[in-house]
């Protein structure tokens, strides 16, 4: 079975930086393209980044230019670099593997910003 497994929110300062990981023993990531989400507390679940099989990433407009996603393929392991985070970044934050016929998730992992 599939486990998807995000890793290294915590809590930190507005101005602080936090480096997300993200892992999935048993699929290759190589060939996939990969997102990271965020929920916050009584909000919809918003797509923060996504990384292409070239290593292209996109972001939100609300993170751009703090946030940046990368992938190294020889770990299978997708990172999401936070700095300059703000209180507004508050959330639990999930990454999502596209499958070839499904999307997989993970549990996420919380990050919380203080003011």
């Amino acid at each position: 079975q599939v486990q998807v497994v995000e890793s290294g929110g915590g809590l930190v300062q507005a101005g602080g930086s936090l480096l997300l990981s993200c892992a999935a023993p048993g699929i290759t990531f190589s060939n996939r393209a990969i997102d990271w989400y965020r929920q916050a507390p009584g909000k919809q679940r918003e797509v923060v980044a996504t990384i292409d099989t070239g290593g292209s990433g996109n972001y939100a407009q609300s993170v751009k230019g703090r946030f940046t996603i990368s992938r190294d393929n020889a770990k299978n392991t997708v990172y999401l670099q936070m700095n300059s985070l703000k209180p507004e970044d508050t959330a639990v934050y999930y990454c999502c593997v596209h499958g070839a016929f499904r999307e997989y998730w993970g549990q996420g992992t919380q990050v919380t910003v203080s003011s």
